[in-house]
Protein backbone atom coordinates (compact mmCIF):
# COMPACT_ATOMS: atom_id res chain seq x y z
CA UNK A 1 0.00 0.00 0.00
CA UNK A 2 1.74 3.41 -1.00
CA UNK A 3 2.58 5.62 1.61
CA UNK A 4 -0.46 8.56 1.03
CA UNK A 5 -3.08 5.74 1.54
CA UNK A 6 -1.87 4.82 4.88
CA UNK A 7 -1.85 8.01 5.81
CA UNK A 8 -5.34 8.69 4.67
CA UNK A 9 -6.59 5.54 6.65
CA UNK A 10 -4.52 6.70 9.80
CA UNK A 11 -6.51 9.79 10.01
CA UNK A 12 -9.89 8.32 9.28
CA UNK A 13 -9.17 5.71 12.14
CA UNK A 14 -8.25 8.88 14.12
CA UNK A 15 -11.41 10.73 13.30
CA UNK A 16 -13.34 7.47 13.97
CA UNK A 17 -11.86 7.05 17.40
CA UNK A 18 -12.05 10.76 18.39
CA UNK A 19 -16.34 10.60 17.40
CA UNK A 20 -16.58 7.80 19.44
CA UNK A 21 -14.95 8.69 22.48
CA UNK A 22 -17.00 11.97 22.24
CA UNK A 23 -20.28 10.27 21.68
CA UNK A 24 -19.20 8.16 24.69
CA UNK A 25 -18.48 11.13 26.25
CA UNK A 26 -21.89 12.98 25.86
CA UNK A 27 -23.66 9.85 26.80
CA UNK A 28 -21.94 9.93 30.18
CA UNK A 29 -22.40 13.63 30.88
CA UNK A 30 -26.03 13.57 30.27
CA UNK A 31 -26.13 10.38 32.81
CA UNK A 32 -23.85 12.12 34.84
CA UNK A 33 -26.45 15.58 34.77
CA UNK A 34 -29.41 13.45 36.11
CA UNK A 35 -30.00 14.83 39.80
CA UNK A 36 -29.66 12.10 42.13
CA UNK A 37 -33.03 12.03 43.25
CA UNK A 38 -34.43 10.81 46.64
CA UNK A 39 -35.81 7.01 46.59
CA UNK A 40 -39.09 6.45 47.94
CA UNK A 41 -39.02 3.31 49.92
CA UNK A 42 -38.94 -0.32 47.42
CA UNK A 43 -42.04 -1.87 49.85
CA UNK A 44 -44.24 1.28 50.92
CA UNK A 45 -47.83 0.58 51.22
CA UNK A 46 -48.99 4.19 49.57
CA UNK A 47 -49.18 5.35 46.43
CA UNK A 48 -46.35 7.87 45.42
CA UNK A 49 -48.20 11.55 45.12
CA UNK A 50 -47.19 14.29 42.59
CA UNK A 51 -49.10 17.05 43.27
CA UNK A 52 -48.16 19.00 40.22
CA UNK A 53 -49.27 16.76 37.92
CA UNK A 54 -53.06 17.27 36.33
CA UNK A 55 -54.53 14.12 35.14
CA UNK A 56 -57.93 15.62 34.13
CA UNK A 57 -55.37 16.60 31.54
CA UNK A 58 -54.84 13.28 29.57
CA UNK A 59 -52.13 10.93 29.93
CA UNK A 60 -48.70 12.99 29.95
CA UNK A 61 -45.33 12.31 31.99
CA UNK A 62 -44.62 12.67 35.33
CA UNK A 63 -42.77 15.53 37.32
CA UNK A 64 -39.19 14.72 38.07
CA UNK A 65 -38.39 11.98 40.73
CA UNK A 66 -38.25 8.58 41.15
CA UNK A 67 -41.57 6.81 41.14
CA UNK A 68 -42.21 3.22 42.20
CA UNK A 69 -43.96 2.02 39.13
CA UNK A 70 -44.39 -0.15 36.51
CA UNK A 71 -44.51 0.23 32.90
CA UNK A 72 -47.95 -0.99 31.53
CA UNK A 73 -47.25 -0.43 27.53
CA UNK A 74 -44.70 0.66 25.62
CA UNK A 75 -45.67 1.85 22.11
CA UNK A 76 -42.49 2.79 20.09
CA UNK A 77 -40.29 4.81 22.20
CA UNK A 78 -42.96 5.99 24.71
CA UNK A 79 -43.41 3.64 27.90
CA UNK A 80 -47.14 3.81 29.59
CA UNK A 81 -46.59 3.70 33.15
CA UNK A 82 -48.13 3.81 36.50
CA UNK A 83 -47.69 4.35 40.12
CA UNK A 84 -47.70 0.43 42.56
CA UNK A 85 -47.86 0.46 46.42
CA UNK A 86 -46.61 -2.69 48.43
CA UNK A 87 -49.86 -4.98 49.84
CA UNK A 88 -49.12 -7.11 52.91
CA UNK A 89 -50.53 -10.30 52.18
CA UNK A 90 -52.02 -13.06 54.97
CA UNK A 91 -50.54 -16.11 53.34
CA UNK A 92 -47.59 -14.78 51.77
CA UNK A 93 -45.76 -11.83 52.83
CA UNK A 94 -47.27 -9.80 49.78
CA UNK A 95 -47.22 -8.41 46.24
CA UNK A 96 -47.50 -5.38 44.52
CA UNK A 97 -50.63 -3.78 42.98
CA UNK A 98 -51.69 -0.74 40.54
CA UNK A 99 -54.25 1.79 40.99
CA UNK A 100 -58.20 0.38 40.97
CA UNK A 101 -59.60 -0.04 37.92
CA UNK A 102 -61.09 3.05 36.83
CA UNK A 103 -58.69 5.23 38.58
CA UNK A 104 -56.00 7.38 36.19
CA UNK A 105 -53.03 7.27 37.98
CA UNK A 106 -51.02 6.91 34.79
CA UNK A 107 -47.93 8.60 33.18
CA UNK A 108 -46.51 8.38 29.30
CA UNK A 109 -42.91 9.42 28.97
CA UNK A 110 -40.26 8.69 25.89
CA UNK A 111 -37.65 6.22 26.97
CA UNK A 112 -34.31 7.76 26.66
CA UNK A 113 -31.84 6.44 24.17
CA UNK A 114 -29.57 6.35 27.07
CA UNK A 115 -31.83 4.79 29.83
CA UNK A 116 -29.79 2.96 32.73
CA UNK A 117 -31.46 -0.33 33.14
CA UNK A 118 -31.03 -2.22 36.40
CA UNK A 119 -32.16 -5.85 36.01
CA UNK A 120 -33.08 -7.83 38.84
CA UNK A 121 -33.50 -10.87 37.10
CA UNK A 122 -30.22 -10.89 34.76
CA UNK A 123 -30.04 -9.51 31.14
CA UNK A 124 -30.92 -13.44 29.07
CA UNK A 125 -34.73 -13.72 27.53
CA UNK A 126 -34.86 -16.81 30.12
CA UNK A 127 -34.94 -14.26 33.11
CA UNK A 128 -32.89 -17.38 35.15
CA UNK A 129 -29.98 -15.05 36.82
CA UNK A 130 -30.98 -13.33 40.19
CA UNK A 131 -29.23 -10.14 39.53
CA UNK A 132 -30.22 -8.23 43.36
CA UNK A 133 -28.73 -5.96 45.65
CA UNK A 134 -29.61 -8.39 48.59
CA UNK A 135 -29.15 -5.12 50.71
CA UNK A 136 -32.17 -3.25 49.30
CA UNK A 137 -33.78 -5.93 46.52
CA UNK A 138 -32.50 -3.73 43.72
CA UNK A 139 -31.85 -4.64 40.46
CA UNK A 140 -28.30 -4.03 39.95
CA UNK A 141 -26.90 -5.87 36.52
CA UNK A 142 -26.80 -3.18 34.08
CA UNK A 143 -28.50 -4.24 30.29
CA UNK A 144 -29.08 -2.55 27.27
CA UNK A 145 -32.12 -0.89 26.02
CA UNK A 146 -33.49 -3.68 23.74
CA UNK A 147 -33.67 -5.67 26.69
CA UNK A 148 -35.51 -3.06 28.65
CA UNK A 149 -38.11 -2.69 25.17
CA UNK A 150 -38.37 -6.19 24.86
CA UNK A 151 -39.30 -7.48 28.54
CA UNK A 152 -41.16 -4.36 30.21
CA UNK A 153 -42.95 -4.42 26.22
CA UNK A 154 -46.58 -6.06 27.48
CA UNK A 155 -46.27 -5.55 30.93
CA UNK A 156 -43.45 -4.24 33.40
CA UNK A 157 -42.25 -5.83 36.08
CA UNK A 158 -42.59 -3.80 39.74
CA UNK A 159 -38.95 -1.07 39.16
CA UNK A 160 -38.25 2.45 40.55
CA UNK A 161 -38.66 4.88 37.29
CA UNK A 162 -36.68 7.57 37.54
CA UNK A 163 -38.55 10.64 35.23
CA UNK A 164 -36.15 13.70 34.24
CA UNK A 165 -36.91 16.46 32.06
CA UNK A 166 -40.21 14.34 30.69
CA UNK A 167 -37.82 11.18 29.44
CA UNK A 168 -37.51 7.71 31.52
CA UNK A 169 -34.01 8.26 32.28
CA UNK A 170 -33.15 4.62 34.62
CA UNK A 171 -35.24 1.70 35.61
CA UNK A 172 -34.29 -0.51 38.10
CA UNK A 173 -36.17 -3.59 39.02
CA UNK A 174 -37.27 -4.56 42.43
CA UNK A 175 -36.92 -8.13 43.23
CA UNK A 176 -39.56 -10.01 43.83
CA UNK A 177 -39.36 -14.12 44.56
Amino acid sequence: MNTPMRGLLAAGAAVAVVLSSGAAAQAATAAAAVPDYKAPKTFGTTFQADPKHDFTKGIHSRHNGILRGWITLIRGDVAEYEPIKWKKGTETEGLFVGPPKGDVMAYASPIAKDVVYLSAYGCKASMGDMTVNRNNGLGNKRCSRSVLLKRHHAHGHPSLITVYKGKIVKVQEIYTP
